[in-house]
């Protein structure tokens, strides 16, 4: 280095002072320590920390619930002498198994078969089965465990936008332990359902009309009664057109939801056509094979049922799935009045949400309103939540509880009581 060069690369940095020996000589081409990226850092922190923080309610409550569930379903195993498996497969569980393990017949059958359940669900529980060498079993109640979960989380969300932050603990808190939970302890397709529609909502909600359409899309690939989902969006984007004008581009933009919205189930119809030679073979099983169809007057069947099984049966032996969907469509009423009534109200897309799984129930001829729909049509649960405060919800949260664990008694061994 030249002397004029290393005369140079001594002077001072300002701030310095090189008389006072306080210094030692800093060429000026040193790098200055950075001080923007750990600001970063800090600022990312600040966002993560809170949203850990509104994990941790809705993640404890669920998981207290789903021991909960076990527990029931451990006392049940040793006292009726079956085991826990058997019990957390029941029902549709057997149907969502095989479905995983063989895959659709390749015709339509005269008899009951898999194909009478949408794929999703089953394959999800294949993907996750290979993927961590476990069985079938497993991988359904690790996918419905799963998405009850991030169900709840996202239901805590809506909450929160609609009713605020403490209204959202109690809604969470009745969502967790509502009887109609049990379906996120057992090998069922609800827990992906709800959590993929509540995600939809959330995203029409905060305008997010891709994502919004995409998790409706998949919906209506895990159950046909994620089929309203569609409407909700067509409903979004319907007042987002209006409110902002045909003209407006971006508004436009609120289409997309809609129109991906069917791509679950248009998609299954077109791979049975190919499949099974028909693009409403799922729907031919359910009400061929399982004697399920739309019946206005479903309800006034429900009464007749009852009243046969009262007093025309020897043994007096009482379906409880009759009374259930009574009780039921009692509550679903009662909420759909609360949430039309209750101010601020839910979003309309989440409101019409409600009342086409509510349609679909009560005139369905096999699935009245019992808690597996009801807690499907959840703005319905989280209303009741909403509107108890004090005492009254804490006798909500009693009687729930122990309803909870008596239905599920009854769900997980035998044929008493459907989830």
């Amino acid at each position: 280095m030249s002397g004029d060069r290393a005369q140079e690369a001594l002077e001072p940095l300002p701030g310095q002072d090189l008389d006072s020996g306080a210094a030692a000589a800093v060429p000026r081409s040193a790098p200055r320590e950075p001080t923007l990226a750990p600001r970063r850092r800090f600022r990312r922190l600040d966002r993560v920390v809170p949203a850990l923080e509104r994990l941790r309610w809705p993640v404890a409550v669920y998981l207290s619930s789903r021991v909960l569930y076990l527990l029931v379903a451990i006392a049940d195993s040793s006292l009726r002498h079956w085991t826990v498996k058997s019990e957390l497969t029941h029902w549709d569980g057997v149907w969502f198994l095989r479905l995983a393990g063989l895959g659709y017949p390749n015709h339509v059958p005269s008899h009951q078969s898999p194909l009478g359940f949408f794929p999703l669900y089953p394959l999800l529980m294949w993907v996750v089965a290979h993927a961590l060498a476990c069985s079938l079993a497993l991988a359904g109640l690790l996918v419905s465990g799963v998405g009850g979960l991030i169900a709840t989380v996202l239901i805590q969300r809506l909450s929160i936008a609609w009713w605020g932050e403490q209204a959202s603990r109690r809604a969470v808190l009745f969502f967790c332990f509502f009887p109609g939970s049990i379906v996120f302890s057992m090998v069922y397709a609800e827990g992906v359902l709800i959590a993929l529609v509540a995600g939809s909502l959330l995203a029409l909600e905060r305008r997010r009309w891709l994502l919004a359409g995409v998790l409706a899309g998949f919906a209506t690939a895990a159950g046909p009664t994620a089929l309203p989902i569609i409407a909700a969006c067509a409903l979004a984007a319907l007042i987002e057109l209006r409110r902002r004008g045909w003209g407006d581009r971006s508004a436009r933009k609120a289409l997309i939801a809609p129109l991906l919205a069917p791509a679950g189930i248009v998609a299954l119809g077109a791979f049975l056509w190919a499949w099974v030679g028909t693009p409403f073979g799922t729907f031919h099983a359910q009400r061929v094979e399982w004697g399920e169809k739309t019946n206005p007057l479903a309800l006034v069947t429900l009464v007749e049922r009852l009243f046969k099984s009262i007093h025309f049966e020897p043994t007096f032996h009482v379906n409880l799935n009759y009374p259930a969907g009574l009780l039921g469509a009692v509550f679903l009423v009662t909420a759909v009045v609360l949430l039309v009534k209750t101010r601020p109200r839910v979003s309309a897309p989440a409101l019409l949400w409600t009342l086409g799984v509510g349609l679909l129930t009560v005139t369905s001829q096999n699935v009245p309103p019992n808690p597996r729909m009801l807690i499907t049509a959840f703005p319905a649960v989280l209303v009741v939540a909403y509107r108890l405060k004090g005492r009254a919800f804490q006798w909500l949260m009693g009687v729930s509880v122990v309803l909870l664990i008596a239905m599920s008694v009854a769900t997980y061994v035998g044929v008493t009581l459907r989830p």
